[in-house]
């Protein structure tokens, strides 16, 4: 499987220009969704991309190996794509991923629940939009 198609890849550059644009002018940065993930078949290890760096390596976002302490930061596009797993299987990307959330929602949810996978479940079962303080560990408790 290809990881990045040619469309995500225009998506994950065109945030990184904007985030680097609002610096260099002083506005408020970005926080957009994240436009990839990418998964272990056989594990817990989920990454959510929001950006792509010029290297065309270096991709910003939201990554979680399964030891329930999800972190934002850059990891690698060549290092993700060399892992080799059981079976000959590969990291793969969830072709059915589509999030309207923002990546700083994703880290606050994530790290409150220990990982990406329970978080995007908890961010199914959510009113949307997300109300201020609202807390993803009442969800299905009856309250808020």
């Amino acid at each position: 499987m290809i990881l990045l198609e040619p469309q995500h890849i225009a998506a994950l550059e065109a945030n990184t220009a904007a985030r680097r644009a609002a610096q260099a002018e002083g506005r408020r940065e970005l926080d957009p969704a994240p436009l990839v993930k990418f998964f272990n078949p056989m594990g817990a290890a989920t990454w959510l991309v929001t950006e792509l760096c010029e290297d065309g390596d270096s991709m910003f976002g939201l990554a979680d190996l399964g030891f329930g302490c999800p972190e934002l930061g850059y990891f690698s596009l060549m290092e993700i794509a060399a892992i080799r797993l059981p079976f000959g299987l590969r990291i793969e990307r969830d072709i059915a991923f589509n999030s309207l959330t923002p990546i700083s929602v994703w880290s606050d949810w994530s790290r409150r629940t220990g990982s990406i996978i329970t978080a995007q479940a908890k961010l199914a079962q959510a009113p949307h939009p997300l109300p201020p303080g609202f807390d993803p560990d009442m969800i299905g408790k009856g309250g808020r």
